[in-house]
């Protein structure tokens, strides 16, 4: 811990660039991906504000398992298939990916046609699994 603190008063411009390098880095990345939610904030507008829930992973990773309720458009065919979604454009769209960060991109292009209320669910179906939620097999 002394030597810790001996580098930081040595290099403080150092610590002090790098400081500031990962918060740029961590504001660029929230910033891009868009806003997300946890399990428990999903399951919330689930049930009171009826969320569509969109999966985005391949057929494989969905026939694994999916959320209740889950529509599946695979982010390959999401430009080509958006317009199936119009009706949806007035609830919240929780999108789900496997780990929650391809989802940062398919929430942005939701936004740019139309879908303002587009969220992203963080950690994915990996951490709605590991949360024991209920799936579809």
């Amino acid at each position: 811990m002394e030597q810790l603190l001996e580098f930081v008063t040595n290099h403080i411009m150092l610590v002090a660039a790098w400081g500031l390098t990962l918060a740029l880095f961590l504001w660029n990345e929230n910033r891009k991906g868009g806003k997300s939610v946890t399990p428990a904030e999903a399951t919330q507008l689930i049930n009171k504000e009826d969320a569509l829930v969109l999966d985005i992973r391949n057929k494989k990773e969905w026939e694994t398992g999916h959320i209740t309720s889950a529509r599946h458009i695979p982010v390959t065919e999401l430009d080509r298939r958006i317009d199936e979604l119009q009706k949806f454009s007035s609830k919240p769209v929780i999108v789900v990916c496997n780990l929650g960060q391809t989802a940062g991109s398919a929430v942005k292009k939701l936004k740019a046609a139309g879908f303002e209320n587009s969220l992203r669910l963080s950690g994915g179906m990996t951490e709605w699994k590991a949360q024991n939620l209920p799936i579809v097999k």
